[in-house]
């Protein structure tokens, strides 16, 4: 894969370079091992290595590599990894995916019964801060040092700053889609002892809102900037993301400033890519699509969690290995509602064609062998009772090793953003109302994916097909297991709700309502011990 310098630079970690609780005063440790900002930010290439580990924290959890040194205390490198457990909250809870293993409370995730002492989602949460604390620390250094330099170096140092503050919104977003009422901090709270204070929903979105408006005009242009790192259109897809879930997170809808934010993604430079199946190789780095990826590499970012642990917990069974050497953990699989979005059925999977590779839909890609595995999910502990998900492989799309190969550790980035979903969006902004847009367009959209999907036009829709049920079904069929499932059901009322029931949700065999307050996660019990700040979402 594709080594780019920002990204895979890690030697420096913020949170250690920063903390103190003399923060005004300018002095230097006594012991020379300890590291300072005088010190460390010398040059540029400092200031851009240190971005990197911002960028960096998403998609590996220590200093070691695998599961050796975590940034975290307390929290294992490998399950505590940002991306792992933000997929596991996305996917997992939802109709895309349950799991076999019984590691602690992670099958809570697809039953959808967890607690306020759930060590997944702590760890999660701990993450999402860890991040904002170093893209603050970052923001707070890079923000002194701008004036004292100018030209090129000035430029580009408003650029990490940018960007910095960019990842930062990208993670709030996460606090308020999956958290609610979280924890605020910015550059302008000084490192030291205290309780950060607790912000409402509503006000996290204004201040998100703000940030990604501004960050619009600061970032680098539109595909001007290195690959893998934020620009504009990144900024206007995030704030796109939060205007579509306004009515989630505020009560009140903004679907026409959604759009108006879509519009400008669909202008840029960005086009779909003709290869679907590209957009989850190890060479997606070459995809026209991919707006903003988490980037991983074999030999630079190895981790248990980003796209190998995807890669190998989804292996399992008489699977064939997709592009490593080491047997596949057997964990994660999908459920038969969601391979019949797709109109797969059992008896279109054979023990001489397991993949079903007639499917008319080419997205789906599934695997099932009726002579070893089992269609209806009696045991949620056996891989092989469920449908395997083939899409994301460390192969190259033309079937050759990936650059940086590692037999273990797998160099495919994770699509974050991309062009396919602002279609879809903008479909759905239509059909919700939104002014600005229109349905010939949006129809147009939605079939320029299908074309793509089935090869032909043999099964565009028609305006009177593209219904929100539709949009939904798309969405699920577009981008599984891209981590956007639980905020899409919430935000068409059936993620909790009776209306569409999976296998094991709610700890049923044939699915069943669970608690609408499930709709967020709890704080973690630590956080509320440790923060007398902060109030626990209703209902935990």
């Amino acid at each position: 894969m594709k080594r780019n310098n920002v990204i895979y630079l890690l030697g420096l970690l913020l949170a250690v370079v920063f903390s103190s609780c003399i923060n005004d005063l300018n002095v230097s440790p006594i012991d020379p091992d300890v590291s300072t900002s005088d010190k460390v930010f010398v040059d540029e290439n400092a200031y851009k290595q240190a971005l990197g580990k911002v960028y960096a924290s998403y998609a590996i959890s220590g200093q070691a590599g695998g599961a050796g040194d975590p940034d975290i205390k307390g929290i294992d490198e490998g399950f505590g990894n940002y991306f792992r457990q933000l997929w596991n909250a996305q996917v997992l809870s939802t109709d895309e995916a349950l799991i076999a293993w019984n590691d602690a409370t992670i099958k809570d995730f697809h039953y959808q019964t967890w607690s306020t002492t759930d060590v997944f989602i702590m760890a999660l949460y701990s993450r999402i801060f860890y991040t904002i604390a170093i893209a603050n620390e970052f923001i707070r250094t890079s923000g002194d040092k701008i004036p004292e330099i100018s030209g090129d170096y000035q430029q580009n140092m408003q650029y990490y700053q940018a960007e910095a503050r960019y990842l930062r919104a990208f993670s709030y977003w996460h606090a308020i889609d999956m958290f609610g009422n979280v924890p605020f901090v910015t550059e302008e709270d000084r490192p030291g002892s205290y309780s950060p204070r607790r912000i409402e929903r509503a006000e996290l979105f204004n201040y998100l809102e703000a940030e990604l408006i501004e960050l619009g005009d600061l970032l680098a242009a539109p595909k001007t900037n290195e690959y893998g790192r934020a620009d504009q259109v990144a900024a206007w897809m995030l704030l796109a993301k939060l205007y579509l879930n306004a009515e989630v997170y505020t009560g009140q809808d903004r679907y026409t400033d959604a759009l108006t934010y879509i519009k400008k993604v669909i202008a840029s430079p960005y086009t779909l890519d003709p290869i679907y199946q590209r957009m989850f190789a190890a060479d997606n780095n070459l995809s026209p699509e991919i707006i903003f990826p988490i980037t991983c590499d074999g030999l630079n970012t190895q981790s248990y969690g980003g796209t190998t642990y995807l890669l190998h917990a989804s292996v399992g069974g008489n699977m064939p290995l997709p592009g490593f050497e080491s047997a596949g953990w057997g964990g994660i699989r999908t459920v038969k509602e969601f391979v019949g979005l797709f109109g797969a059925e059992e008896s279109d999977f054979t023990t001489e064609d397991p993949t079903f590779s007639n499917i008319e839909d080419k997205r789906g890609m599934f695997f099932f062998d009726p002579a070893t595995w089992v269609w209806d999910i009696a045991n949620v502990e056996t891989f092989t009772e469920g449908i395997g998900v083939t899409k994301f492989t460390n192969w190259k799309s033309d079937g050759s090793k990936a650059d940086n190969y590692h037999t273990e550790f797998t160099s495919t980035d994770i699509p974050v953003f991309r062009l396919g979903d602002a279609y879809l969006m903008y479909a759905e902004c239509v059909l919700r109302g939104a002014t600005g847009g229109d349905k010939v367009t949006a129809v147009n959209y939605v079939n320029s994916l299908r074309e793509r999907a089935f090869g032909n036009a043999s099964h565009n829709i028609s305006e009177a097909q593209l219904t929100l049920d539709f949009i939904l079904d798309e969405r699920g069929r577009e981008l599984y297991w891209e981590g956007h499932r639980r905020t899409d059901l919430i935000r068409f009322g059936k993620f909790t709700s009776a209306d569409y029931l999976w296998q094991w949700k709610g700890f049923s065999q044939v699915g069943r309502e669970t608690e609408a307050f499930r709709n967020l996660y709890p704080i973690p019990q630590n956080d509320l011990i440790s923060n007398e700040n902060l109030i626990q979402n209703d209902g935990y």
